[in-house]
């Protein structure tokens, strides 16, 4: 069972009621683009999940079949319980690893880009951690859990961590010994120099106490939000590849051999001596820290949400379908996915390209439909292409009748 799938729409309720929350305690802690980007990179997850998640599962199943020291049954409560347990156990240190060492945090740096901190940071979420997270849970497969339950923990351990990511919720008292809560949580999405690279666990803060990276939220060291390197951008696929492209361009400059090599496995924030002489990275200043926003009218803002809004359609429709789907299909919803999030990215960036690369978008949709289904060979129903036309004609006026209302031009 998909349990993700299901709970997108509570993922949204959620979200909503938290909104109306800010309203009533008259804080802010949602901005449309930051909310946008942090919910674009969730969808470009689970849709670049369905291409990459096989690897995972076939990797664990082969291990569990010809590796696995104990028989487990799934029919076994004891199992389960141990399984959740065990799982959170190879989380902490998939997710500590993931702070510490570059390449990893490559992979994980997505998710702590948001320079707010809200529901929809949850669903921020990266396209990449598939290539080494597998590693930390061949753990599980030797001791002999089933892939049923693995899969089924996993999906439960990821549905806790939802309800943490808020400012609303204080410290629970007892309930922070030994559980994960917004207020330890907001600690670890912290760039302040006392909270960083704490807090890693998933369901369970003992594993932070019993090996000495748990910090508590204080009230005199309130918590600013975000990397110390900033993303500066709405761009989900530029979110995905920022400290890859950071740690190849280190490599490449790099003078010696062995620094090109190590520099993908040392310890997060490691650069070459002469690189980094040579090419000073510059950290801004928590005492002047700005969050990154590029100002857009009202009506822009509109357009990009519901926009958007096309794509957590069909992104669910895709996550609902797609399991069963061939190769080649699932690589043309992706694309499809990914060109149309990165075009909104750049919506919102107020890019001069803006505007022709958003009509180049709408213009595809037809056509990709048609090669899914010609190519891909995905049955769809028939009115389905009519319907997208009717949409990217409708958001063709709406352009156009944007372009008129403003009678403004774009700014770089």
């Amino acid at each position: 069972m998909n349990y993700i799938l299901f709970a997108v729409p509570f993922f949204f309720l959620l979200i909503a009621i938290e909104l109306l929350a800010d309203r009533w305690r008259g804080l802010r802690t949602y901005r449309l683009s930051d909310a946008l980007n942090s919910l674009s990179a969730g969808v470009l997850s689970t849709t670049s999940g369905l291409l990459t998640k096989g690897l995972a599962v076939l990797t664990y199943a082969i291990a569990w079949q010809h590796l696995a020291l104990f028989e487990m049954s799934t029919q076994s409560l004891w199992v389960w319980v141990f399984a959740f347990v065990f799982y959170d156990f190879c989380y902490y240190w998939n997710h500590r690893l993931g702070h510490e060492r570059n390449v990893l945090w490559a992979a994980h740096s997505v998710h702590h880009q948001s320079e707010d901190y809200n529901l929809s940071t949850a669903l921020r979420q990266t396209s990449t951690g598939f290539i080494f997270g597998w590693i930390f849970y061949l753990p599980m497969a030797i001791a002999g859990v089933p892939p049923l339950v693995f899969l089924t923990v996993g999906a439960l351990n990821l549905l806790y961590q939802f309800w943490v990511h808020t400012r609303h919720i204080p410290k629970l008292g007892w309930f922070e010994w030994i559980f994960i809560t917004p207020s330890n949580h907001r600690v670890h999405h912290a760039q302040n120099p006392i909270y960083m690279d704490r807090n890693y666990g998933g369901v369970f803060i003992i594993w932070d106490r019993l090996f000495g990276t748990f910090q508590e939220e204080l009230d005199e060291e309130p918590v600013v939000f975000g990397v110390t390197v900033p993303l500066a951008s709405w761009n989900p696929l530029w979110a995905n590849l920022q400290v890859y492209a950071h740690l190849w361009n280190d490599a490449r400059h790099a003078s010696s051999t062995w620094d090109k090599l190590r520099i993908w496995f040392m310890r997060t924030g490691w650069r070459p001596e002469d690189v980094a002489r040579r090419y000073p990275m510059v950290k801004p200043d928590l005492a002047t820290f700005r969050k990154f926003d590029v100002p857009l009218g009202r009506g822009r803002q509109w357009y990009a949400g519901l926009q958007f809004a096309t794509y957590v359609v069909v992104g669910t429709w895709l996550l609902g379908v797609g399991e069963h789907w061939q190769v080649l299909p699932l690589v043309i919803g992706w694309s499809w996915m990914a060109f149309g999030l990165y075009a909104i990215g750049c919506w919102l960036e107020n890019r001069s390209w803006a505007l022709r690369l958003e009509v180049l978008r709408l213009l595809l949709n037809v056509p990709a439909v048609a090669a899914l289904a010609l190519w891909g060979g995905i049955e769809l129903p028939q009115w389905a292409p009519w319907a997208l036309a009717v949409y990217s004609l409708l958001s063709l006026i709406g352009l156009l009748g944007l372009r008129r209302a403003e009678r403004l031009p774009q700014a770089a």
